[in-house]
């Protein structure tokens, strides 16, 4: 089961992709998509703890191959650590700490991207 906000965030990051030159902007482009889905599969009613544990570790895996631009690569690792502790804090508001750092590093579009799945991670108000 996937969050229904996953495909209009894979839509604007694969359009991001494909307008994104070679190098870091590319890679951050696509780093900030991978935690963007890592986010969204961590919020409710989604969240499976031992399957979102093992997800954020190939997560990290996979990020280290990667090069995004500085201000992004550390605001993704604090993200991660952010969703990995049981702790911490809700998928919407990581999501919402990574809309100035994509803003900066790689753009509008992008960043509002992010934004968008920020808005569709926070959980539904109780009713009652």
């Amino acid at each position: 089961m996937s969050h229904p906000a996953l495909p209009a965030a894979d839509a604007s990051f694969a359009t991001a992709l494909a307008e994104s030159a070679r190098g870091p902007d590319r890679d951050g482009v696509f780093a900030l998509w991978l935690v963007v889905r890592a986010a969204l599969g961590a919020a409710p009613p989604l969240a499976a703890p031992a399957r979102q544990v093992e997800r954020l570790k190939a997560l990290t895996a996979r990020l280290r191959s990667l090069n995004p631009p500085a201000p992004l690569r550390r605001s993704l690792v604090a993200a991660i650590a952010d969703l990995t502790t049981t702790r911490g804090a809700a998928p919407s508001v990581v999501l919402q700490h990574l809309v100035a750092p994509a803003t900066e590093c790689l753009g509008r579009p992008v960043a509002e991207a992010v934004a968008a799945a920020a808005r569709a991670a926070r959980p539904a108000p109780r009713a009652g």
